[in-house]
């Protein structure tokens, strides 16, 4: 199937470089996936189908000027090329009508680039199988996606890249009777039967404690570890901006400071854009070759994401950032705790399994605030003894990654993106969990 993609992505190529001429250009970004999903409501499946398709992004450029039109392909060789030549003709005629874009910045070097990450897909009737087992009568809400999803690139300069990788995601929540849900995710690109068990084991685990009454906290500062799922959260919001080069060059990033050399994280933490191995493309839509970069080697900034019109416009080099300049394959390195230490190491206070509705209260400081979300528990002599009612946090990254961070988890967790909205994406996130010593709560 993912030949088929990669073939007419080729003859697509092939049309455009026989039919634009200099002084025109062109660049063409592709993208295309396979997927099967399953829906499922009380353990059983509610819903099942498949989705094959693939769409294109053709850019015109001439005399300074850039244009550009999305096109939804249909897979017939006959009718994309038919679609691809309108698409042409149409930006030809809007091309002199727009005025030049001073920080249009082309790569016209002829890079190559084939990646095509071909582990075999789980077999989706054993996994039906497996989730049907161990889930048993309890409630299970979730979708399992899985299969080849892919992007290409090319450019009238020669460059060609291509990525095809498998992969699958379960998104899933077990609920109580009381309405208490515990979220949990399972993705990759290799399914093992073992580590899926024990996910689901440890969810239907919270899920017990669900039952006991809430414990309601008062507003104030708390010992705390955070989950890789709620980890997530927070770096995720440093992807508004923290690392990107237009939004430090115009001091909107939340980590200014960090990047001014004023502030520091722990020497724990270390950030990277992890693009090899990663399941995105190691090339941007906009013709740039990406690879693997330090944002953060021992609590102090390094590199930035960089696209092609912050490269035009501050002077600095292009390093196949996307034109949002968000990380797509954020790693962090992990630590000395294991795992099976945590509650242990915690002692007395809150486990949190999931963080939602972030935003920053204070940009410039870092400060993020939101809710308590899914399973959290107050910790008492390293047991859980309940769940804890939703609290507001808010608190400063460079205190919950900085002066207050303790501990990092030896295990990370892979998490998918588990957006749907037009196509499966390639982005990812690899990250430990976290245990701090103060975490403030409001109400």
């Amino acid at each position: 199937m993912a030949a088929s993609f990669l073939q007419n992505f080729q003859a697509l190529v092939a049309w455009l470089r026989d039919n634009v001429n200099a002084p025109e250009q062109f660049t063409l970004s592709y993208a295309g996936e396979h997927s099967q999903f399953i829906r499922f409501n009380h353990a059983r499946v509610r819903q099942a189908g498949d989705v094959h398709q693939s769409s294109a992004s053709l850019k015109l450029i001439a005399d300074g000027r850039q244009a550009e039109l999305n096109l939804t392909l249909s897979g017939d060789a006959d009718i994309d090329r038919q679609r691809l030549g309108e698409a042409l003709a149409q930006l030809r005629q809007t091309l002199p009508l727009i005025p030049p874009d001073p920080y249009l910045l082309l790569n016209d070097s002829a890079w190559e680039s084939h990646d095509q990450q071909e582990q075999p897909l789980p077999d989706s009737a054993s996994v039906l199988k497996q989730i049907e087992a161990g889930a048993g009568d309890l409630d299970l809400v979730g979708i399992y996606a899985a299969g080849p999803i892919c992007r290409g690139f090319a450019s009238s300069s020669g460059a060609f890249g291509w990525h095809q990788a498998n992969s699958f995601n379960f998104d899933w929540s077990l609920f109580h009777a009381n309405g208490q849900a515990v979220k949990a995710n399972y993705a990759g690109q290799v399914w093992d039967d073992e580590l899926f068990a024990r996910r689901l084991a440890q969810a239907r685990e919270q899920l017990d404690y669900l039952g006991r009454p809430l414990k309601t906290l008062a507003p104030g500062q708390y010992r705390a570890y955070l989950a890789p799922a709620a980890l997530e959260e927070i770096v995720g919001m440093l992807g508004w901006g923290g690392f990107s080069a237009q939004s430090i060059a115009n001091k909107h990033s939340p980590l200014q400071r960090l990047y001014s050399g004023e502030a520091s994280l722990s020497p724990l933490v270390n950030l990277a854009e992890q693009v090899s191995g990663s399941l995105s493309p190691a090339f941007s839509e906009e013709g740039y070759p990406r690879s693997d970069l330090r944002l953060i080697d021992q609590g102090r900034a390094l590199e930035q994401l960089t696209n092609a019109r912050s490269a035009a416009e501050f002077q600095r080099q292009a390093n196949g950032a996307e034109p949002w300049e968000s990380p797509s394959a954020l790693s962090m390195a992990g630590g000395e705790l294991a795992e099976a230490d945590v509650l242990a190491q915690l002692g007395t206070g809150l486990y949190i399994s999931n963080l939602w509705y972030l935003n920053y209260s204070d940009l410039p400081a870092a400060r993020m605030t939101g809710l308590t979300r899914f399973a959290c528990f107050w910790v008492e002599d390293g047991q859980i003894h309940a769940p804890v009612s939703t609290m507001r946090f808010d608190d400063s990254v460079y205190s919950l990654l900085g002066t207050q961070l303790e501990a990092l988890t030896q295990e990370r967790e892979l998490m998918l993106s588990t957006s749907t909205y037009g196509q499966r994406q390639t982005g990812s996130n690899h990250l430990p969990g976290a245990l701090v010593k103060r975490l403030t709560l409001t109400l």
